[in-house]
C-alpha cells in the first residue's frame, strides 16, 4: 500500500504542546520573576502551570494567569487561594467536580466533563501579565482548543481571559463583547463570560456567590 504526500504530512506532525516546559524562555520578564521565586521559595511549583482536568471535557474554564499563593505555589490551577474556594466549590455544587477541595494538588478532586487553563502559564508580577506575555502564551491555550475532541462550552474569567479566547474562535470583541453572564456563539462552541473569582471581585461586590453559581447553573443546563 502505498501513503500519500498528505497522509505522510500527517502521520509527520508532532502531537501540539498543551503547556510550555518547566523552564520556558518565551517571556523574559516573566522568567526573571520565575527565577527570583525559587530562589525564595524553592519548595513551590514556580513553573508554568499545566491544565487540569481530562482532555476529553465538553467544558473548559479559561482563567488569567497562577496566582502567587495559588496555582504558582502548588502546581494546580486555582487551588490554594480564594479564588479556587469558590470556583471548585462552584463546580462541586453542578456536578463538573467530585471529590473535597482541601486546597492541595493531592487533596483526590476530580473534575467531570470539565478541564481548566489559564491565558498565561506563569505567575507575573502584581497579577499583571502583560499584552505581549498573553499574546505569547495563546499558542498553548489555543493548542488545548484543538485537542479537545468533545469541546462545546468554553467559560472565560475574566476580561483578559475573555479577549484571549476571541482570536483561536475567530470572533471580533466587536461581535462578542465581554459581560458577566453573557453567551457568545462561535460555531459549534458557545462561549460563557464570567467576572473573574477574584476575592477582589467578591470583597468589592462586583462578582456575588449567586451571580458566579448562575453561569455554571446555564451552562449545565445547556449541556444536558
Amino acid at each position: 500500500m502505498t501513503t500519500s504526500r498528505s497522509e505522510a504530512a500527517r502521520s509527520s506532525r508532532q502531537p501540539p504542546t498543551l503547556v510550555p516546559d518547566r523552564d520556558c524562555p518565551l517571556c523574559p520578564r516573566l522568567v526573571a520573576f520565575r527565577q527570583a521565586n525559587r530562589a525564595r521559595e524553592p519548595l513551590w511549583h514556580n513553573a508554568p502551570v499545566p491544565p487540569f482536568g481530562d482532555i476529553t471535557a465538553r467544558l473548559l474554564i479559561v482563567g488569567l494567569a497562577p496566582g502567587m499563593q495559588g496555582a504558582n505555589r502548588t502546581g494546580r490551577p486555582f487551588t490554594g487561594d480564594y479564588a479556587g474556594d469558590l470556583l471548585y466549590a462552584t463546580l462541586l455544587e453542578y456536578g463538573f467536580a467530585k471529590g473535597t477541595y482541601q486546597a492541595r494538588p493531592d487533596d483526590g478532586l476530580r473534575l467531570v466533563d470539565c478541564r481548566i487553563a489559564n491565558a498565561v502559564h506563569c505567575v507575573p508580577p502584581q497579577n499583571k501579565p502583560l499584552p505581549a506575555e498573553i499574546n505569547t502564551c495563546r499558542q498553548f491555550l489555543v493548542a488545548n482548543l484543538e485537542t479537545m475532541p468533545k469541546l462545546r462550552a468554553i467559560v472565560a474569567l475574566g476580561r483578559i481571559a475573555h479577549d484571549s479566547v476571541l482570536k483561536p474562535l475567530k470572533l471580533k470583541a466587536s461581535q462578542a463583547p465581554f459581560g458577566h453572564g453573557a453567551v457568545h456563539q462561535a460555531g459549534p462552541f458557545k462561549l460563557y463570560d464570567s467576572y473573574h473569582c477574584s476575592r477582589y471581585n467578591t470583597n468589592t461586590g462586583v462578582l456575588t456567590a449567586d451571580m458566579f453559581r448562575s453561569v455554571f447553573a446555564r451552562i449545565k443546563a445547556d449541556l444536558a
